[in-house]
């Protein structure tokens, strides 16, 4: 029998308007620029293929290894889970594991969870006690519904919207699934002990 595809999605595309005029995702986090951190746990998690939907060549050049897609950076988050969704389902990926690329604390061992998770009928995200939130996994019966999105929310009412047990919820420490969105914030991540 083969093997399902697993398709990792690292989303990188975004305006970055409360961080100030520097792309938050190529500023520095302990020594490399921030993307790379969401990128190194993904690539580490072991899917078949990985992608990563960028507007800003100078992101795309620090992500080796992954297949840029292009999108449209005023599209939104939606815009760039439409790209995605739409490259996966091209490869005849089984599930696609999204990543948020200024999620600098994920694991690879959370990723690994969410995708074990997720099977053919329900997607999986992590969960901190309070909120479903990514990193997430959806199986290739959901690429279409990934790809219909509109907004910028993201897949956010497809992991809340449906029935209690829909989504399979991994939980993660908080402290996991920090995002970064101003320069407060990355300094904070930046002082504090890492998170395991």
């Amino acid at each position: 029998m083969a093997k399902e595809m697993i398709v990792g999605l690292l989303l990188a595309a975004g305006r970055s308007r409360r961080f100030g005029p520097q792309d938050k995702l190529r500023a520095p986090f302990r020594g490399r620029p921030l993307v790379t951190h969401a990128a190194a746990a993904l690539r580490a998690s072991g899917p078949d293929r990985l992608l990563a939907v960028c507007a800003d060549p100078a992101v795309a050049a620090v992500l080796d290894g992954f297949e840029i897609v292009p999108t449209d950076p005023e599209g939104g988050q939606s815009a760039s889970l439409r790209a995605g969704a739409r490259r996966a389902r091209a490869l005849g990926a089984a599930k696609l594991l999204v990543v948020l690329g200024d999620m600098p604390r994920v694991r690879p061992e959370l990723l690994r969870e969410v995708v074990a998770a997720c099977d053919a009928a329900h997607p999986a995200a992590a969960h901190d006690g309070t909120r479903i939130m990514p990193p997430a996994c959806f199986p290739a019966a959901l690429l279409p519904d990934l790809e219909a999105l509109e907004g910028d929310r993201g897949a956010a009412a497809l992991l809340r919207g449906g029935a209690p047990g829909a989504v399979r919820l991994c939980p993660a420490a908080p402290g996991l699934l920090i995002d970064i969105d101003t320069p407060e914030a990355l300094r904070a991540a930046e002082a504090d002990a890492p998170h395991r």
